[in-house]
């Protein structure tokens, strides 16, 4: 008999959750991770200075918080030390004359703020919040079912019968308009415009690309309603209780163990080929936390066929992106006012055309101009995370390029992430003296990672693209990862696909791990 129930591939939020519920319903489960340590896009580090905790690429974990599988396993992973901490203010847009605009937990106070430039904005956001509230109780079903199911139908009609005949038709709309169209057609302040556009870049949609409007209303209405929530301590807090969740339930986890091959016999998956040569066999489930196209071919090698490994090569990623960890003396000194200094995310991308000829410039390979920057200040609602009365930031250059060509200003003559990425780290710190003045004075520390190097750290982040693949309308839903294959199963029996990849998509929500892992446990096999 095999050692094992289940093998899991890859120590990501989503494997340790399928592999939690899995070892609840009593499989005997493994985990095998790559690197020293688990928690794939979800880790935090010293990468300045002893004392510095840095989250090194999540690091609002709302959609964890906010979560299905959060709710369900809530007692023990806060018994294993899991604690959240709350940001009342969680974003803000800062623009180029010194104003800002601070989205607060407080409607009034956000309304009012927005007031301050445009009346009818104020109200025109109220009105935007006021339908994500209406919609809730309809789209969270939908969107933490598995995909095709029953579930989704008999939401749609449940919202008809309450809101009407056009809502799914609203909502179908949404899905495939850009941000530019649904921003516009409703605020008709630029600086109102932009501020709402910054979430849509968190996912690869620029304010031209199909998609945007979905998430930018999703996302706005979710941090107005719900402030940011992190844990205290470092992202990874919430892998540290989700290991010990496992542990304590008889699973067991194997980090330094890197996956070599996927053992397939007959078209059946019977367990995994470790890179020493150690064979593990298992008699239900391979459960593999990857990307498509680090999974297929590179690691399962047979019984794909080449209808399923022609849609493997189609799939598509989207751009990059840098990370630049800062250990500072002192939280910015906003030239917008001390009020942002408690803010969690401070965006820079002042208006929707910069926004958008970013994005450009990194499909075209160019480093851009002026990049589109998510700037988070952690330590502002959580000083566990420093040495007393210091600081850490983390600057996210979103949508950058992938594979470097040159330079869309014709400053920095690398055309090489390795050689160019401190060049472009001094460009991000000259956008954030100007909004921010003084603040390369505070800089204790300074670590900077490329798209590459994000690669490199987690080979599921393709080309630095942290949501492992675009979630544009084409390869998203019922099309995620594949059209045919968006229930987690593979063209090989016994071997499934979750993760960033698969419905419901990217993010530290643990979805596709949940929904597997229920899937597997109810005997859906």
């Amino acid at each position: 008999m095999a050692d094992w129930d289940a093998i899991v591939i890859g120590a990501g939020h989503n494997g340790l959750a399928a592999a939690i519920i899995l070892a609840k319903a009593g499989w005997r489960v493994l985990v095998l991770e790559r690197n020293d340590a688990p928690g794939g896009a979800v880790r935090t580090e010293e990468v300045t200075l002893p004392g510095f905790q840095h989250d090194l690429f999540a690091a609002n974990l709302n959609l964890f918080h906010n979560a299905p599988f959060y709710g369900e396993h809530k007692d023990e992973l806060t018994a294993a030390g899991l604690e959240f901490v709350n940001a009342k203010r969680p974003y803000a847009t800062v623009f180029p004359d010194g104003e800002a605009l601070v989205v607060d937990t407080d409607l009034a106070a956000t309304k009012s703020e927005i007031a301050r430039i445009s009346e009818a904005d104020a109200e025109a956001w109220s009105e935007m919040i006021e339908e994500f509230e209406r919609s809730a109780a309809y789209l969270f079903p939908a969107l933490g079912a598995r995909l095709p199911s029953w579930t989704d139908a008999k939401t749609a009609i449940g919202a008809v019968y309450k809101l009407g005949k056009e809502w799914p038709e609203e909502m179908l709309q949404r899905l495939l308009q850009p941000a530019r169209s649904f921003l516009t057609g409703r605020f008709e302040s630029e600086k109102v415009q932009a501020l709402a556009a910054a979430w849509s870049c968190h996912f690869d949609l620029a304010p031209d690309v199909a998609g945007g409007a979905f998430f930018t209303w999703l996302e706005n209405a979710g941090e107005q309603l719900m402030g940011t929530f992190i844990p205290k301590g470092g992202a990874a807090r919430v892998i540290d209780a989700m290991v010990k969740v496992l542990e304590a339930n008889g699973g067991t986890l194997r980090c330094g163990a890197p996956v070599a091959e996927v053992e397939v016999e007959k078209g059946r998956a019977l367990g995994v080929k470790l890179e020493n040569g150690e064979l593990l066999a298992c008699s239900r489930a391979v459960i593999a936390n990857l990307a498509p196209t680090k999974l297929f071919g590179p690691i399962v090698r047979e019984g794909l066929g080449q209808d399923f490994l022609k849609k493997v090569r189609r799939y598509q990623y989207g751009t990059g992106t840098l990370m630049m960890h800062l250990a500072l003396s002192g939280l910015p000194d906003w030239r917008a006012g001390s009020r942002l200094q408690d803010v969690f995310m401070v965006h820079i991308g002042p208006t929707l055309d910069d926004m958008a000829l970013a994005h450009q410039r990194a499909l075209a390979g160019l480093l851009p101009e002026r990049p589109f920057l998510a700037v988070a200040q952690p330590t502002s609602i959580d000083p566990s995370r420093a040495p007393e009365g210091k600081h850490v930031l983390w600057v996210m250059a979103r949508m950058v390029a992938s594979g470097l060509r040159g330079d869309a200003a014709g400053e920095i003559e690398a055309t090489n992430w390795d050689t160019a990425k401190e060049a472009f780290a001094d460009r991000i710190m000259a956008m954030l003296e100007e909004h921010a003045p003084g603040i390369g004075a505070k800089v204790l520390g300074r670590a900077v990672f490329s798209p590459e190097d994000l690669e490199s750290h987690n080979p599921n982040l393709v080309g630095g693209n942290l949501t492992c693949g675009t979630i544009q309308p084409m390869q998203y839903f019922f099309l995620r990862p594949f059209p045919g294959w968006s229930d987690y199963r593979t063209p090989v029996d016994r071997l499934y696909l979750c993760g960033a990849a698969t419905w419901p998509g990217p993010g530290t929500g643990a979805g596709p791990g949940r929904l597997l892992g229920q899937m597997l446990a109810a005997g859906h096999h």
